[in-house]
Parts: structure tokens; sequence; C-alpha cells
């Protein structure tokens, strides 16, 4: 109860300071209105503005002005998005049999059980170094990867906004695995030749929730740079301990889920690219709850005791997310949340904690708001079957709201932080974002983080023109959505293998 109480706390003191110079000017005006006679004549008003207070008062009303003017965040709008999808591929499907000299029997069979549930179709991409047995993990094969899951998705940025390399003004990347030197972010600059003053950030290791979190930095850099251009790349590396060969179970579920996949954004808070931009962002909240050895280990890159490299996800990883989700969603809500169901929160929480019992406060389950109220669109990480339903059972969505996620998760896999915008390029591509609609980007990733993004729509994003070279639903978006089995694709890795020419 005490940390609640802090948490509304310091939300009412950072309102007070956001909202500082409406507050001043509500006192001056209830200050003069107070002072003022019950009856003042139009002399006695034209004596007063010819006082030295009324010169005082207006002084203050400029100076307020002026530091608002100065002081107020400058807006950042969403031009256009950008998500990656191979334009070849072996169209081949991998059986699990194929890895028989890799796996054991025991190994196989499981893997083929997280298949059967995993939400995976047909057509998801790995990179053929993947299934080689044994693999070849190899840094250059890992350039060639990174080079396409980027480049493709910049150049066609460049080419819809009609932009130049060198009016990018700042540019940011976020690859969990793959960090190599000259960093992602040197590999664009040199592909591109941007300026030799470009502001440039290579985010590494932050998992499946670093989208928001390179979206808040930008965020940040555009408060500080007027009238500039920034670029948000998110990818993730698979060719790069794509693939788990060991014998720790927990470590031969990321086999099943993680594939190809990465999305560039093009953000400005330019207010003449307002009339062309798709989106203004409204809030990124982050989470971390990494002082816990629990969460911090929930989802982590280890070493088995054969010495073999990948991804351990814990068994407490679902209780460890629902912690995040929880606290992500008390500092979320009341940013969003309509006053109606502030007022319902606040009311069952007087009465969970005043009114009842303490044993009958316990055994009362806590309210869940109903964000469908504040927000039209939920984009999902699409971190796996089990967390897009759970999602949705705890935020009580509709299956509407989860067929982005849905989809997402069958036609692309998971593509780590980059899967929020593949799936809100489905819910484009459908032509449901309508002008006021409000996007909710919310995803989760090892450290243990929970991130989200809330965004608006400036205007209607027509299905028809949507660009494929931007948009990877735009040409097969009339095939979904698909009734998806549950063991459609139990007997393959359920993937199309992906050459880099590069």
């Amino acid at each position: 109860m005490v940390k609640e109480t802090e948490h509304y706390a310091k939300l009412a003191v950072d309102y007070l300071f956001s909202h500082g110079v409406y507050i001043l000017l509500f006192l001056f005006l209830s200050f003069f209105l107070i002072q003022a006679p019950a009856s003042v004549s139009l002399n006695d008003f034209l004596g007063w503005l010819d006082s030295t207070t009324a010169v005082l008062g207006g002084c203050l009303l400029l100076c307020l002005l002026i530091i608002y003017l100065l002081a107020r965040p400058r807006p950042v709008y969403l031009m256009e998005i950008a998500c990656y999808k191979p334009k070849k591929s072996t169209h081949e499907l991998i059986s699990l049999s194929d890895l028989a000299d890799v796996f054991s029997p025991e190994n196989l069979e499981f893997q083929r059980r997280i298949l059967e549930r995993s939400g995976l179709g047909h057509e998801t991409y790995l990179p053929e170094t993947v299934l080689r047995a044994p693999s070849y993990n190899h840094p250059v094969e890992a350039r060639k990867e990174a080079s396409a899951v980027m480049f493709e998705p910049v150049e066609a940025l460049l080419k819809k906004t009609g932009l130049r390399p060198e009016d990018v003004d700042i540019l940011i990347v976020n690859c969990g695995l793959f960090n190599p030197a000259p960093s992602l972010s040197a590999m664009v600059v040199n592909r591109f030749k941007l300026r030799h003053d470009v502001i440039t950030f290579s985010l590494g290791g932050m998992g499946c929730s670093a989208s928001p979190i390179a979206i808040a930095l930008a965020r940040d850099l555009l408060q500080l740079n007027r009238n500039s251009y920034a670029i948000v790349i998110s990818i993730e590396n698979t060719a790069m301990g794509g693939r788990y060969e060991g014998n720790d179970r927990s470590m031969l579920v990321s086999n099943c889920l993680f594939r190809v996949g990465g999305a560039a954004v093009l953000l400005t808070n330019k207010r003449s690219e307002r009339r062309r931009s798709k989106y203004q962002l409204m809030h990124v909240v982050r989470t971390h709850t990494g002082a816990e050895d629990q969460s911090f280990m929930a989802a982590a890159q280890v070493v088995d005791a054969d010495g073999k490299l990948g991804i351990s996800l814990s068994k407490n990883l679902m209780a460890v997310a629902a912690d995040a989700l929880r606290i992500n969603l008390t500092t979320l809500g009341p940013l969003i949340l309509p006053a109606s169901e502030k007022l319902i929160y606040v009311a069952k929480w007087l009465a969970k904690r005043v009114i009842m019992s303490n044993k009958a406060a316990g055994e009362t389950k806590p309210y869940v708001p109903d964000f469908t109220r504040a927000v039209e669109h939920v984009c999902i990480h699409t971190g796996g079957r089990g967390v897009v339903e759970e999602m949705g059972r705890c935020l009580r969505l509709t299956e509407w709201h989860l067929e982005p996620s849905r989809m997402t998760l069958h036609r692309f896999g998971n593509t780590s932080s980059s899967s929020v915008w593949y799936v809100l390029a489905y819910a484009e591509a459908k032509g449901r974002v309508r002008k006021g609609d409000r996007v909710w980007q919310i995803a989760l990733g090892g450290g243990f983080k929970c991130n989200s993004a809330v965004w608006r729509a400036l205007r209607t994003v027509k299905a028809a023109a949507e660009d494929p070279d931007l948009n990877p639903w735009a040409d097969e978006i009339s095939k979904f959505p698909v009734q998806v089995a549950v063991s459609s694709n139990a007997d393959t890795m359920g993937i199309r293998l992906v050459k880099f020419d590069y």
C-alpha cells in the first residue's frame, strides 16, 4: 500500500511540473478576481490597466508564456514504417528428422511438441546457415543477415519519403545478440554515406522489448535537436547464436520461436511534416525489474554444462512477466485511461483497503481497467502463442484485438524487438487504422523488462495505398486471418530458408 501511495504521489508531482504554467496562470487569475471589488466601472478598469500592478502582471504573464513556448515538449511524429521481408528464399521446409545428427531423439520430440503449440506457420524465415548440421554461426554470416535486415527497410523509407541520406540527423539501431565492431549503426552510416555529424547509437543485449527503448531515446534526442529526422532500426540476429545444440530443455525452446526479421521507422520533430506523418508519439513507459535475481535470469544468454551457448528461458518466466506487466500498467493507466475507468479503479481500491475486512480484501481480485476504452489497437510482442494468449486474458482483449499478433506470429514468428511493427503493419494492411485511433505497442524482454509505447494516428491509413516494399503484408493480406491449427507444422521446423546475397 505504501509503494502504491508513493507511486501515485510521484505521478501527481510529475503532473504538477508538466502543467506548471497552466497552474500558475490559474492562480494569478484567481488572485486578481478575489482582489477585484464586487462592482468595477469602466473608468476604474482603465485606471487599473495604467497601474504598476498591471504592468508587472503583464510582464509576469509574458515571461510565463515565453518559458512555456521554450520548455514545452516538441511533438514527435512517425512518418513511415518499413518491415523486412526476404525477397528470396528456397521455399523449402526443413523436417526435424534432418537434425537427427544434432539432437537426441528425446530432444527432437521435445522440440516437436513445442512447435505443435507455438502458433508458427510454414512461411517463417531463418538463414540457411542455422539449419546446417552442425550450424555455421560465424560473424561473416551474421553481418550478411544484419546487412539485409537493416539496409532494405532503410532504402524503402528513404525512397518512400523522398529524404536524402544526408537529411538524417539521428540513427539508433538495437539488436540483442549481435554487436560487432564496427558497430551496426556504423554499418548503416557506411552503406548510406550519412553525414559526419550524425548522432548514432547501437543498443545491445536489451532483448525483445528494445524497440520502445530505442523510441524513447529517439524522442529524448529529438527534444534536444530542432528540426531533425531520426531513423530507428530494430532487429535481431539469428545467424549468430541462432541455434542451440545442447541438451538443456530450457534452452531448446528458443530454437522453435525466433526467426529473421527487422523494422525501420522514420521519426521527426518538424511540425511541417505533421501533414504527411502517420502517427504522433504520446507516451513511452519503461519498466525494469532486473534488481530482483529471479527477474534478471528469467530470459538470459548463458552457457550450459557442456559449454554450449544458448538462450535460457526460466520456468518462472510467465510469473516474472506478469509482475513486470502489472507495474507497467500501473504507470501507464493514469496516463491514458478515461476518467470513468480511473474512478472505478479508485473505488475498487478504496473498497478493498478501507471498507472491507483484511481477510475479505485479500480474497478480492484486483480490478483490471478496460484498456480497450483507452486504445483502439494493441500490438503485443509475438513472444509465443502462450505470451499472446496470456496478455489477451490479462487485458481482457477481444479476438479482434489479438488477431494482428496471432497472424504475425503465424506468418513471421518471433522477430524479437521488431515484432510490434509487424503487428502494426498488419492492422494498417487490413485498413483498420483510422484518424484519431490510439495504438498501444507492448513488449516483454530479458532483463526483465516490460515496455509500452502509445501512438495516435494523424490520418487514416488506406490499405490499398500500402507499399509492398514497406508493408510485408501488402501483397498477401487477403489470405489472412487464417485458422491456426495446434499441430499444423509439428513435423517440420516451419520455416523457409533465406539466402543472403550480400
